[in-house]
Order: C-alpha cells, then structure tokens, then sequence
C-alpha cells in the first residue's frame, strides 16, 4: 500500500499533467495500429511525416524534463515506430521505394 501511495504522490504520478499527458498521447499509438489495416492510398505523407518529426522532437523532451517521463518516452518511441512503419508504407504505395513499374511503351 505504502509504494502505491508513493506512486500516486510521486512527481509523475496521476496527480499530474506528468502522468495524463503521455496517457493521451497513447491515442496515436493505438489510431496508428488501426490504419495499419487501411490502403496506403489512405495514408497521408505530410501528416505522417509531421508525427514523425512530432515524436522525435517529444522523445527528447521526455528524456531531458526532469523528473524523467519514462511513460511519455515509451509513448514516443512506440508512436514515433508506428508512424515510421505507415511512412514506408505511403512512400511504396507512391513508388519512392521499391522497383518503379516499367511503363507501357508507345506502339
């Protein structure tokens, strides 16, 4: 009981900002994993591309607050994997990577 009463006062415990932010942020994570089912037509490269850059910035953030929001940072890493994975998908579904098709030529 003592280390749960520890938990719920501590700097990053429920009581804070600290704590409800990352549980939030958890929320791209999860609408991430459910567009893993959608076309990549479906996928939009700017805004991937925009929670890529998002993550990457927020994991630093995470590591250098002090106290350590180890929660925040776990949710980063795995957002910023999450959209990592969707921006490889887009940028296949447009031919970026991969062997391009040969064009049908001319007759």
């Amino acid at each position: 009981m003592a280390s749960f009463r520890a938990f719920l006062n501590s700097p990053v415990g429920p009581k804070t900002t600290h704590f409800w932010g990352p549980v939030a942020n958890w929320g791209f994570v999860i609408a991430g994993l459910v567009d893993m089912k959608k076309p990549p037509e479906m996928i939009s490269g700017n805004m991937t591309g925009a929670m890529c850059v998002y993550s990457a910035l927020f994991m630093r953030f995470a590591w250098m607050v002090q106290p350590r929001n180890y929660l925040l940072l776990a949710c980063h890493a795995s957002n910023e994997t999450v959209q990592l994975y969707q921006l490889s998908r887009w940028a296949k579904g447009q031919g970026y990577l991969g062997e391009k098709k040969a064009e049908a030529s001319p007759q």
